[in-house]
């Protein structure tokens, strides 16, 4: 797999950014366990994508990626998160789910 694809996962996980999200956008390089110097078992994955920039990128297991889709164009959607801090609602615009790795 080369060039950039968008990447759904069977878990929320938590990004870079310290949001949690259910997709990442980005680069793909397939990486196995050895490259990152880990030692997985026989319950485990033993390859990885490593999805973004060198600066800025997410690795996934293997057996967390649900579907994966060659997509060049950058994901543009837009929605509004409603967060609440001390009682005051602030409205977030942020892509939807999906973590930008670029």
């Amino acid at each position: 797999m080369t060039g950039k694809y968008l990447i759904t996962t069977d878990a929320w996980f938590y990004a870079p950014d310290s949001k949690q999200y259910k997709a990442v956008w980005g680069e793909i390089e397939i990486v196995s366990d050895s490259i990152l110097g880990i030692k997985t078992n026989v319950r485990s994955s033993n390859w990885f994508a490593k999805v973004g920039s060198e600066d800025n990128h997410v690795i996934i297991a293997g057996c967390q990626i649900h579907y994966a889709c060659r997509s060049e164009n950058k994901p543009n959607v837009l929605s509004s998160e409603i967060n609440t801090t001390d009682g005051v609602a602030k409205v977030e615009e942020r892509l939807h789910a999906i973590y930008i790795a670029e």
